[in-house]
């Protein structure tokens, strides 16, 4: 008798299916070789009975997409060993993958049989226009196979949904993971932020693949095949997928006008000084302003970075800022905000007087010794082998409790410890720390010289931050950077996305666009703007544009989005032909550039209107293009 894996896998593909838009099942069939062929408007895959990917064509050109003849499976599993008793005994006890074998197709659903594994899979396949979209349902398993262990069968840690081996063409874009021409487009992509999606290479061609995991979203989780007749046909086939399931509408977004024009950065505008600002962009021809987070909540670098409480200079509070951002609009300006969204400052409520459990611990540690409530201590004696901890100036911190305690070092050899330890770091309280408790050594923010810590993305601290970031947004944002994108914890292909989409989903609106410091799959769909390169000084200002952003464009063009050619600043050497040089190069590849402007900057500028001249140019230049 076959029986499902458990009563969690059944729910969550019951909750996988109602969190979705209906989409129509999948009108496949079996050929007169018993094949399995699976059709949408746009194109048809055929999978052998033995779960091998035989052809994956373009109906309107009947382009074949596939390399044939690689003998690679539509999905495998991943187990951290086997657990089966005679498997186990059988082969080596290490993390094993296992092909698929076998395919059985109802009318509806695929059940899958891997080699060795001795259980099956249930994947659901649904059609929509010019895509195909493969649900993990459940497992089938014997439990006897597994001799009455105590485990939650079968043991899966990764499901790989979808593999496509895609023949190479002129243009492969990494981050959306397509290959694609003027004729034909094939992509693999995510139905969500949970599933990994990436690419392999091999000799004429790629192995485009996605991954769910165990702990993430296993059962319910999805992975969608996109296929059509050239770049303008695929983003028509990705837009209606985009609105079938629900997500973000990045193909929206990058026909948006907005998306390409340049925009005035300020870290200091308040409404003070926000006339000069307003002046000075429209001067320059400059009708998008992104303002970074300085101007509204407190800040000393990133130190105060979890609190967002707003300036003096807001005594209205929030109403405050939305007069200041409707005397912006009222310019002709469109306003967006930039924040960092994955740290937490040092000196923030989130870490004085005691650490937040809810911070990303890199290291986890147990104590082998208890710590008294007071006094000092210069060793800290642990369980586990500490070799490999940070041992950067600005990032040895371990945490026990709410108590941090800065280090010099630790020993690798028995018995393990850290040393030259100084209790109460970052001002944290002192306590009493009992044997066997459990801490760990903080991730520290590689930038802003140990002044931030990254939040735990296992946790709800990043939608509590979410909603502080949201409150500001709302009150009249339309685009917004996300800044230290990259600062999370591993798995990062699903986190730097999901930190993203967890902030901009509180927003009453999604914006126009967004850019950010890091990108991973499921963020095309919001982040259109891609992300902008740090600055580069004057002396050297002409070759880091070629060598960086002039040779990022042909890259992120093949993931049918821009690149912004900032960030730019203003320095006394800064002269004008700099400026018209580079963003000569920008508009030959149809992108905008960031000016970072301050008001003593340009002052202190012999050139500056030559400079607000140049972009002006250069602005009416790309409004005539478009």
């Amino acid at each position: 008798m076959r029986i499902t894996k458990s009563i969690t896998c059944i729910l969550a593909a019951a909750l996988a299916a109602l969190s979705l838009p209906m989409v129509q099942s999948c009108s496949g069939r079996q050929d007169s070789a018993g094949s399995i062929v699976l059709e949408t408007e746009s194109f048809t895959l055929t999978v052998g009975e033995d779960a091998v990917v035989r052809s994956l064509k373009v109906k309107k050109t009947n382009e074949e997409m596939l390399v044939r003849g690689t003998d690679i499976p539509l999905f495998s599993v991943t187990q951290i060993r086997p657990f089966n008793n005679e498997i186990k005994l059988e082969h080596p006890n290490t993390r094993t993958t296992y092909k698929a074998n076998s395919l059985i197709w109802d009318g509806e659903k695929l059940t899958v049989g891997f080699d060795t594994a001795p259980y099956e899979a249930v994947v659901k396949v649904d059609e929509g226009p010019g895509y195909l979209r493969f649900t993990l349902e459940d497992f089938i398993c014997e439990p006897e196979d597994y001799g009455g262990l105590a485990l939650d069968v079968p043991p899966v840690a990764e499901f790989r949904i979808l593999q496509l081996p895609v023949r190479e063409r002129k243009n492969f874009g990494e981050w959306l993971n397509c290959m694609w021409d003027d004729a034909s487009a094939v992509g693999v992509v995510g139905c969500d932020p949970w599933s990994q999606i990436w690419h392999e290479d091999r000799n004429g061609g790629r192995i485009l693949t996605a991954d769910l995991f165990s702990g993430k979203k296993l059962c319910g989780g999805s992975a969608a095949i996109i296929a059509a007749d050239g770049r303008e046909p695929f983003l028509e086939a990705m837009d209606r997928f985009e609105v079938d399931l629900g997500l973000p509408r990045g193909v929206q977004s990058r026909r948006s006008p907005m998306l390409n024009r340049s925009i005035y950065w300020t870290s200091d505008a308040t409404p003070l000084n926000i006339d000069k600002h307003i002046a000075i962009a429209r001067q320059a021809g400059l009708k998008m302003m992104l303002f970074y987070y300085t101007c509204f909540v407190k800040s000393s670098g990133y130190r105060y970075m979890g609190d967002y409480d707003l300036r003096d200079e807001y005594p209205g509070g929030y109403d405050d800022i939305k007069k200041m951002l409707d005397k912006v609009r009222e310019a002709g300006i469109t306003p967006g905000f930039h924040t960092l969204q994955t740290h937490i400052g040092i000196e923030s409520r989130y870490v004085r007087p005691s650490i937040d459990p809810r911070l990303n611990r890199k290291r986890l540690f147990t104590l082998k010794e208890a710590i008294p409530a007071s006094g000092d201590i210069a060793e800290i004696y642990v369980e586990e082998n500490p070799v490999d901890s940070p041992l950067h100036d600005y990032t040895r911190v371990i945490a026990f409790g709410g108590e941090g305690f800065a280090y010099e070092g630790y020993t690798t050899e028995p018995p393990y410890k850290f040393t030259g330890v100084k209790r109460g770091a970052y001002g944290t309280d002192a306590a009493s720390h009992r044997k066997g408790e459990i801490g760990g050594v903080l991730d520290i923010c590689e930038y802003g010289r140990g002044t931030s810590i990254y939040l735990n993305q296992d946790t709800d601290l990043q939608d509590e931050i979410a909603e502080k970031i949201a409150r500001i947004y709302d009150c009249g944002f339309e685009f917004l950077y996300l800044d230290g994108s990259e600062g999370v914890n591993p798995p990062c292909g699903i986190n730097v996305a999901l930190a993203q989409y967890r902030v901009t989903s509180k927003f009453s609106k999604m914006p126009v666009f967004t850019e950010g410091a890091a990108k991973t799959h499921f963020s095309w769909h919001f982040q259109a703007g891609a992300n902008a390169f740090d600055v580069f000084p004057p002396e050297v200002f002409k070759e880091k544009i070629v060598e960086f952003p002039y040779a990022e464009a042909p890259n992120m063009a093949k993931n049918m989005t821009r690149v912004d050619f900032g960030w730019w600043n203003i320095r006394p050497e800064t002269t004008p032909d700099m400026w018209n040089f580079a963003d000569s190069l920008a508009a030959e590849w149809h992108c905008p550039v960031t000016i970072q402007f301050s008001l003593k900057a340009l002052d202190a500028n012999p050139h500056a209107d030559e400079l607000l001249a140049v972009l002006k140019k250069w602005e009416e230049y790309r409004e005539a293009e478009n």
